[in-house]
């Protein structure tokens, strides 16, 4: 993957995709980088690799996905017309209808993950309600998940059994 720009929406994105998948292998191509962007980078060193430059269509060669952040909507459109013109998946940010593929929201919470989407219509409202969903789930719910898995790998039976059990163990989970 190739981020070119990383302020403050390509550092969103960019932890987005970390946080989501820590074993990525991006690019991130930008004139100048953040303190954020540098204190990631000591965080996932071997996926991310830095290349301090301006934008050329060549850059995106070797890429799968390319994603165009940058507070500059001549470069951004200069890296949708390459990336289009070599074929890429392209998103460029804040702009739906140059966008291939949206960058939804997830809430992470150990092995329960969350996604949210609006394709592309408020990416604010998927952060906000990514936000009020990671208040509601305590850091303990990977606990929690690691009982559930605990209790279903002791229920002996049928799989009817298996769900009939296991829905009673967790109905309270969503009563109000």
């Amino acid at each position: 993957m190739l981020i070119v720009g990383v302020g403050e929406v390509g550092l969103e994105k960019l932890h987005f995709i970390l946080e989501s998948s820590p074993n990525a292998s991006i690019i991130v191509l930008a004139t100048w980088f953040s303190e954020e962007v540098s204190e990631l980078i000591e965080q996932y060193p071997y996926s991310i690799t830095i290349r301090t430059k301006a934008f050329e269509p060549e850059d995106i060669e070797d890429a799968d996905l390319v994603m165009a952040t940058t507070n500059f909507n001549d470069v951004n459109m200069q890296v949708y017309k390459a990336a289009n013109e070599r074929g890429k998946i392209i998103n460029v940010a804040d702009t739906p209808n140059l966008c291939d593929f949206y960058m939804g929201s997830i809430v992470t919470r150990g092995d329960l993950k969350i996604a949210i989407s609006t394709n592309g219509k408020s990416p604010t409202f998927s952060k906000r309600f990514r936000q009020l969903l990671e208040d509601v789930f305590p850091s303990e719910t990977n606990d929690l998940l690691e009982h559930l898995k605990i209790f279903r790998d002791q229920l002996k039976g049928n799989f009817e059994y298996k769900v009939k059990e296991l829905n009673k163990l967790t109905k309270t989970l969503i009563e109000i």
